[in-house]
């Protein structure tokens, strides 16, 4: 079996083929990932064309016949994951033949699921949560603007966007010492509750980290969209490369050049879900046996309500829908990111953006990692 990008009609899509030595045809068994056909390229650019092999997919039930490039040899570089859909390309490079590519479509915005409540009208940004009468760079002025009341009156952000290092070690703090004083505890936990409904039992809840949010400039602010408080949603700025670890994690991700400390890197990108349908999909994951799921769970503000409804206990599921944040693998105590709750289209805290920052300086192909508190899950 081999893995192989082919084109039918106007799409394109990696699949395995089982093709026999010697011969020019194969049947499809099962696709991985959906990608362009010119993302697909051999790893080393100095090898000769003879490690791609050029084959004819035979026809089957519900498949037109197709050409199709199989990749024999490792590496495999695909050139930008992100299919164009960031600012900068975003390779993969694989030089583990065990490794499957994989599967997900790339977005670069968080996505809506139909039961979950998130409602980004501008009429709910109150006067005070904007700043009409601003120009320019808010960052310019002599005197904060109204965005900056979610960090104390101060911009979070220096003028060369990066996190102002007391913030940001703040923030580290709080996630060095979550249980002892950044926790807080729902009456009714939306986690708890989903996991015990069916034996009408109620279990305590483990808890929630509070943390520290940024408020950035939007639409409805007077300022420019330069402006130095809006950094998250100016999308992924550094050059970023998934691959395979050779530690057996599966694919990672590093940054190519070297990070400042306080560096945005990206943001954790999904479908926006309930806590609820998220149980449930992982139910039909657990029956199909697969391996990997990547949730995030938005609680950094329930500590303001002790009872939530179900339609504002959010998460973001990047299994199927993601960006490359679905890449970052955990470490327990010393990873080099930190996720921080950023408020951009509402000041409602059910939703917010998981931006990832460096927590120090960081090494060029450094892979980069972040801490997730799993006891809180």
């Amino acid at each position: 079996m081999v893995a192989i990008s082919a084109t039918l009609k106007d799409t394109t899509v990696v699949v395995v083929v089982e093709v026999s030595a010697g011969v020019s045809s194969g049947v499809i068994i099962g696709a991985f990932i959906r990608m362009t056909f010119s993302d697909f390229e051999s790893g080393n650019k100095g090898e000769s064309k003879d490690m791609i092999e050029v084959l004819k997919v035979s026809k089957s039930s519900n498949m037109q016949s197709m050409d199709a490039v199989v990749q024999k040899k490792y590496p495999i570089y695909l050139k930008d994951i992100a299919r164009g859909e960031e600012n900068i390309q975003i390779p993969l490079v694989n030089e583990y033949e065990s490794l499957e590519l994989p599967n997900f479509l790339y977005i670069k915005s968080n996505m809506v699921h139909k039961d979950a409540h998130v409602d980004f009208s501008l009429a709910r940004i109150s006067d005070g949560n904007f700043c009409a009468e601003c120009y320019g760079d808010c960052l310019s002025s002599d005197l904060p603007c109204a965005c900056a009341a979610e960090t104390l009156g101060e911009f979070a952000y220096t003028k060369e966007g990066l996190l102002k290092e007391n913030f940001l070690d703040e923030c580290i703090a709080m996630n060095l010492e979550p249980k002892t004083k950044h926790f807080y505890y729902c009456e009714v936990c939306p986690l708890q509750n989903d996991l015990h409904q069916k034996l009408k039992k109620t279990k305590r809840c483990k808890g929630h980290l509070t943390r520290k949010f940024i408020k950035e400039c939007w639409s409805k602010c007077g300022c420019s969209r330069k402006c130095k408080n809006r950094v998250v949603q100016q999308g992924i700025q550094v050059p970023l490369q998934v691959y395979g670890t050779p530690e057996g994690k599966g694919w990672g991700i590093r940054s190519v050049n070297a990070l400042k400390k306080g560096t945005f890197v990206c943001e954790y990108v999904g479908e926006i879900v309930t806590n609820q349908e998220l149980y449930e999909r992982n139910k039909e994951r657990v029956a199909k046996q697969e391996k990997h799921t990547y949730p995030v769970l938005l609680d950094a503000d329930w500590g303001s309500e002790r009872i939530l409804k179900d339609e504002e206990a959010l998460c973001l599921d990047a299994t199927e829908f993601g960006n490359a944040g679905r890449f970052i693998n955990h470490r327990c105590y010393d990873a080099n990111l930190i996720e921080i709750p950023v408020e951009v289209e509402t000041p409602d805290h059910h939703y917010y953006h998981v931006a990832f920052f460096t927590t120090k300086d960081i090494e060029p192909m450094e892979e980069l990692t972040w801490v997730i508190l799993l006891s809180t899950t």
